[in-house]
């Protein structure tokens, strides 16, 4: 379904599915356009497609830039709680048309991609803190290629 105004297409998605805060979508939406615009000046990209991933990067860094310590307040306040929420979002816009995909892309490539509390927390946690995460990450990180060997 093709719906030119963006406003009445989150008013038909709510309708069907009202798990997100409308403002949930205005920023996704505003996510992907920072991202586009962070991947255009790579001499290496022959498209504007970003992947779930890379979208999910943009949406990182672009949430701590205009939310800062308040980001996980925010996103949770729009019921988003983990990396799959943006993944519905994204497919839900999909679905209306507004925004494309390739054969590829699956709301799958959105699940897990980062641990959502750590990504949107870290940047702000005190020097001490982010060492003993650190630690823990790279204990975890042997303890994964033990077990894989």
């Amino acid at each position: 379904m093709q719906c030119s105004n963006f406003s009445e297409v989150l008013d038909l998605i709510r309708q069907e599915d009202a798990r997100f805060e409308r403002n949930a979508y205005y920023f996704v939406r505003q996510a992907l356009d920072y991202t586009l615009k962070e991947h255009a000046g790579n001499p290496e990209r022959t498209s504007r497609h970003v992947s779930g991933q890379e979208l999910l990067e943009g949406i990182r860094v672009y949430a701590l830039d205009q939310y800062g310590p308040m980001t996980l307040t925010v996103l949770h306040s729009w019921n988003i709680r983990e990396c799959g929420d943006f993944g519905e979002i994204v497919f839900q816009l999909v679905e209306y048309g507004v925004l494309g995909k390739t054969e590829q892309d699956s709301k799958e490539d959105f699940d897990s991609v980062y641990d959502f509390e750590e990504a949107f927390s870290y940047p702000y946690l005190p020097e001490k803190k982010r060492r003993a995460l650190q630690s823990k990450r790279a204990r975890e990180t042997k303890r994964k290629n033990i077990d894989a060997n």
